[in-house]
């Protein structure tokens, strides 16, 4: 029990209620307290909890003042007539008084309400405070150093429908925000919408979250939500002066429609968010909340506050870089081989096999035209998946197959008994398209029953990640960003927006990007591409930066395996870069303008830079590296020519330890990459 082993410091000379410590058995101090003192050891707790609610709790009829471990960030929260909560940094209203509350058929919780019932909890990541009311339903608040969280915790009989939920954010007006805008419930590949002051964003206006606020003195607030099970996900609205929480009605007809007529589209809503067990936890809801833009780059608040992982042995579960033919639509310009979409047969995909082996990537994607699309037992006879797989493994590569979501759906069981037949490893899951209360429900249960087969899992088509990853960790990305793929379409997918994600949507968990461009434009040479090879906007040091800044365990090589052979330079860090890291460290942040970020595996440091349209230089400091050790770093910039030719880069190796610096210069939408080794 916390802080009773500290009676052990009593003085020996002070007597303790009947007895002296000096004088005690060779009892523990809590097991003498506990068996021979109850009275001493309940007047001891007393204090205790006392003296704790002085330093990070403090109660005042139906007031209560929550403050994080270090200090810094605080919560007023009043119940009554309405529960609510604003939070204030070093003593600066950030977010006003925010209602909230769970509105259920009967009753809404959270409304005229008192707790009967109060308690704390201190550790060294958050101070947390709960509220008990009646026994039926409590409220758990939280404080970390990295921001603030609360969420419902109900204990009603029988299962409930709740018709709505009150969660509200109450920014401040001058504001700027930073918003990812829709119309439906259905997109996380948008673009991000730059907003002066919260004030001008019209009423109504709907966005996902993550949603990042920035205010004038350089904090920066980001509203999010994790450990999301069975409820839909939250999308925030601007209404009056505040933003508030937003869910899809949970669907009362579905047909199959929207691209390829092989997506659950829903046509109708019932007039509830969810139907629930009515003893449950729900989401956590968040304000992530930082004072300078690097904190933001390695926040994980997220993941932290999610559920522990479900799966006892993870050793199976291992993260990667994977060859992919779908981005450069197949096409293998100078192999011995036909290549191209036509031509995707067994000789074609040994051909990626063979190049994965020879580069050290552990995975190789086959995306869609392996199977039917309707029926993953029907396999394309004109690419022998079995084979492929079996050529696969001889060279130690994995394979991971697509499929459709509804697809999959039809027979879980079956569907997962056949993929773990062929020896696949793991399955793109693509086209989910929403989450509503339903489509959540498919997360999970393609995670667990994949997990039970030692399946790995890349969500496609899906909606942002809420901490499942680290309950099942078999899931090893998610798309649900606007990624490199639009750059076959579009002009959306630039440095600009390059620079807003790490901001904004990584705060989520990692997402499925596919960088590796080889064929690299300038803003004015740029044009989008398909069929054919598409490129991509940004220098080639850009796109090789994203390995080390975007956090993505499951990471695409987007390009093909012709276009990385004529570059022996770029292969070696490709081959080397890992996806997952042992640590990491931001160097240099600023919100949609740069990013330097070094993070380490073992032994070995790497470091990626990038710029939006503006071209910079930052001092890269290496007082990262342990001090008194010299390493060799691998540097590969921007070339001189770079704001023209944004292929132009150039490889350099020097010595450096923790005190070299190293100016770097990053050309237009440019960036750099570093490889350092002992």
């Amino acid at each position: 029990m916390p802080g009773v082993s500290t009676l052990s410091r009593c003085p020996k000379s002070r007597n303790c209620a009947r007895g002296n410590f000096s004088k005690r058995s060779s009892l523990s101090t809590e097991n003498y307290l506990q068996v021979r003192y109850p009275i001493i050891m309940r007047r001891f707790l007393s204090i205790f909890c006392i003296l704790f609610c002085l330093t990070s709790v403090v109660f005042s009829q139906g007031k209560y003042t929550l403050k994080s471990p270090d200090g810094n960030i605080s919560a007023n929260i009043t119940s009554g007539k309405t529960l609510g909560y604003s939070v204030a940094l070093k003593q600066q209203e950030i977010i006003g008084f925010s209602p909230i509350g769970l509105k259920l058929e009967n009753e809404i919780l959270g409304n005229n309400a008192v707790p009967d019932q109060t308690s704390t909890q201190k550790t060294t990541k958050y101070n947390e405070l709960t509220l008990s009311f009646a026994k039926r339903y409590k409220v758990v608040f939280r404080l970390y150093n990295e921001g603030f969280a609360y969420r419902f915790i109900t204990h009603l009989k029988d299962s409930v429908k709740v018709l709505d939920e009150t969660a509200t954010f109450n920014i401040k007006p001058d504001a700027a925000a930073v918003l990812q805008e829709t119309d439906n419930y259905t997109t996380w590949e948008g673009t991000y919408v730059k907003s002066n002051a919260v004030e001008a964003i019209p009423l109504g206006k709907r966005a996902t979250t993550p949603a990042l606020f920035a205010y004038p003195n350089e904090v920066k607030v980001v509203i999010a939500e994790a450990d999301l099970f069975d409820y839909p996900g939250m999308y925030i609205k601007k209404e009056k002066s505040d933003f508030i929480g937003e869910w899809a009605q949970f669907p009362s007809r579905t047909v199959m429609g929207s691209w390829g007529n092989f997506v659950s589209v829903v046509k109708d809503r019932y007039p509830f968010i969810a139907k629930t067990t009515g003893d449950r936890s729900y989401p956590w809801r968040i304000a992530i909340i930082s004072t300078d833009d690097k904190q933001l780059l390695t926040n994980h608040l997220v993941t932290e506050l999610a559920t522990p992982s479900k799966i006892k042995d993870a050793s199976w579960i291992k993260p990667g870089k994977a060859a992919w033919e779908w981005w450069h639509d197949a096409l293998l310009p100078g192999a011995a081989i036909p290549s191209g979409m036509d031509n995707r047969n067994t000789a074609l995909y040994n051909y990626y096999v063979d190049f994965a082996a020879a580069n050290k990537l552990e995975y190789l994607m086959v995306d869609a035209g392996w199977s039917n699309n309707y029926d993953l037992t029907r396999i394309n006879p004109k690419n022998d998946i079995r084979a492929v797989i079996a050529h696969a493994k001889s060279k130690n590569v994995g394979v991971f197959l697509w499929c459709v979501a509804t697809t999959l759906l039809k027979d879980l069981d079956k569907n997962l008994n056949f993929i773990q037949s062929l020896g696949a490893v793991g399955l793109k899951v693509d086209f989910i398209d929403r989450d509503d209360q339903e489509a959540i429900k498919w997360f999970e249960l393609i995670a667990e029953a994949a997990a039970k087969r030692k399946l790995m899992i890349n969500f496609h088509g899906c909606s942002k990640p809420t901490g499942l990853e680290k309950t099942y960790p078999n899931i090893v990305n998610y798309e649900a960003v606007r990624g490199a793929e639009s750059n076959k379409w579009d002009y959306t997918i630039n440095p600009d927006l390059h620079l807003l994600i790490p901001f904004t949507r990584m705060l989520a968990g990692p997402f499925d990007y596919t960088p590796g461009a080889m064929r690299n434009k300038t803003k004015e040479t740029f044009k989008p591409i398909d069929p054919g090879l598409p490129s991509a906007q940004g220098t080639r040091c850009h796109e090789l930066a994203m390995y080390v800044v975007y956090n993505q365990p499951f990471a695409m090589l987007s390009d093909s395996p012709t276009a990385y052979m004529k570059e022996d330079t770029i292969m070696r860090f490709l081959s080397a870069v890992p996806t997952v890291f042992d640590e990491e460290k931001a160097l240099s942040a600023k919100l949609g303008e740069q990013v330097v970020m070094a993070k380490r595996k073992g032994k070995n440091w790497f470091v990626g830079g990038m710029t939006n349209w503006n071209e910079r230089e930052v001092n890269v400091d290496f007082s990262f590296l342990p001090s008194s050790q010299q390493y060799q770093a691998e540097i590969y910039i921007d070339g001189p020519g770079a704001n023209v030719n944004a292929e132009e880069y150039l490889y350099k190796t020097i010595q450096v330890n923790n005190k070299t610096i190293l100016p770097v210069k990053m050309a237009k939408g440019g960036g750099f990459a570093i490889f350092i080794h002992p």
